[in-house]
């Protein structure tokens, strides 16, 4: 692979430096450190981030909302209206959807993504085996990883168990759960076990959905929490949505997110989702359906923002495009200072990184894997306010996108 040099960009710390790749790997930076290299990319200012990182997106669900009956918008009706579809996936279908949805990512910064996928009873192995041939296929262009999850319960939907060790087996990366799905407090504290157990027994981290209800006496979030402690699984632990911390109690919340802090646990929001599921039953003051992202921050909590869904039964919206996810999740989250704008990054790119336990290979700095985007705007407000896209996608050093924006005003 070509060495190669972009020039005069803007760092996400706000300098100006040359960045030098050679191979996968970024292997300078700093100012005039390219000069000498022959193949270069003129930043002229613009910004240079790492890749986006989507830590909770579902590849299965993808492109199906035009095969689903219409129902009430809840989460409930969502996961019910996509049965009939789920049973009728085939392996060929599942790869096709979800490989459009990695393309129309990368083309919009991300190079990574982590993906739930369902394993039930209703459609077996298919959905996963789906996915991982999409991630084959789109390997030159993006890292997949796979999370095994039991969308339907484990102890509601018996066989599940089973399919979850082998979806495990046939390659899965990351063990799920949605607990509070699950029929009493009893069995709930059942499937955490359960899901701990299966972690460990594969050396895998944890990646749960937890607590996407309105009902903030549901509290799987601290049976979460007792058992990272318990197995020792501190800093391997993701949950997502988290939507009924908001309605719980304030003294409950402190002491959760205390919990999630200690442990390591991040945290993915996911607003551009349940800001259409969530408070379906409220009039008037419409509940926002996000966690408590600010109070998590506050506390030292890592928070993310993931895609989700893509016109699937749960949202009806979605292209892939973390830039747009980060631009809803600030308003959903009114993160608006200079800071809070940062946070904003953070989400989608550095949180997730930590999530995914990538360490020093994740970044913009000498001896990171080379998985870049370029803005032709040279500060991050600026970014993600005009939500251009990128100018120009490297995955492992090799340019895997690009993309022209002209305007023209007339008259």
């Amino acid at each position: 692979m070509t060495r190669q040099a972009i020039i005069d960009a803007t760092l996400p710390d706000g300098s100006r430096a040359d960045v030098v790749i050679d191979g996968e790997r970024v292997v300078e930076v700093g100012p005039g450190v390219g000069a000498a290299v022959e193949a270069r990319v003129e930043a002229a200012g613009g910004l240079l981030l790492p890749a986006y990182i989507d830590t909770h997106i579902h590849l299965d669900k993808v492109l199906i909302r035009d095969q689903l009956v219409e129902h009430d918008g809840t989460l409930r009706g969502a996961i019910e209206a996509i049965h009939a579809a789920k049973r009728a996936y085939t392996v060929d279908d599942v790869r096709r959807r979800a490989a459009e949805v990695i393309r129309c990512s990368v083309l919009t910064g991300t190079t990574r993504l982590r993906s739930h996928v369902d394993v039930d009873t209703v459609g077996g192995l298919v959905p996963i085996e789906g996915v991982l041939a999409a991630a084959r296929d789109c390997a030159g262009i993006a890292e997949v990883r796979t999370i095994a999850f039991p969308q339907e319960g484990i102890l509601r939907d018996p066989g599940t168990a089973e399919l979850m060790v082998a979806a495990m087996e046939a390659g899965a990366d990351v063990v799920g759960g949605m607990p509070h799905w699950e029929q009493g407090e009893d069995d709930q504290r059942e499937h955490v076990r359960w899901c701990f157990e299966l972690a460990r027994r594969f050396d895998a981290d944890v990646d749960m959905h937890v607590d996407e209800t309105d009902d903030g006496s549901v509290r799987t979030l601290a049976m979460v929490v007792d058992e990272t402690e318990r197995t020792g699984w501190q800093g391997r632990v993701t949950v997502g949505h988290v939507c009924a911390l908001s309605a719980a109690d304030d003294d409950y919340a402190a002491r959760v997110i205390a919990g999630c802090a200690g442990a390591g646990i991040v945290v993915v929001s996911n607003p551009v989702t349940n800001l259409v599921l969530q408070g379906r039953g409220d009039h008037g003051l419409v509940r926002r359906g996000t966690t408590r992202v600010r109070e998590l921050l506050a506390a030292g909590v890592g928070v993310a923002f993931g895609q989700d869904c893509v016109q699937d039964g749960f949202y009806p919206f979605g292209r892939g495009d973390l830039l747009e996810v980060a631009l809803v999740s600030a308003h959903a989250a009114q993160l608006t200072t200079g800071a809070e704008l940062r946070q904003a990054l953070a989400a989608v790119t550095t949180v997730p990184a930590t999530a995914w336990r990538l360490g020093d290979s994740y970044g913009v700095s000498a001896g990171a894997r080379a998985d870049l985007q370029l803005y032709a705007a040279a500060g991050w407000p600026e970014v993600l306010r005009l939500q251009d896209p990128p100018r120009a996608v490297w995955f492992r050093g090799r340019t895997v996108a690009r993309t022209t924006v002209q305007r023209e005003l007339l008259g």
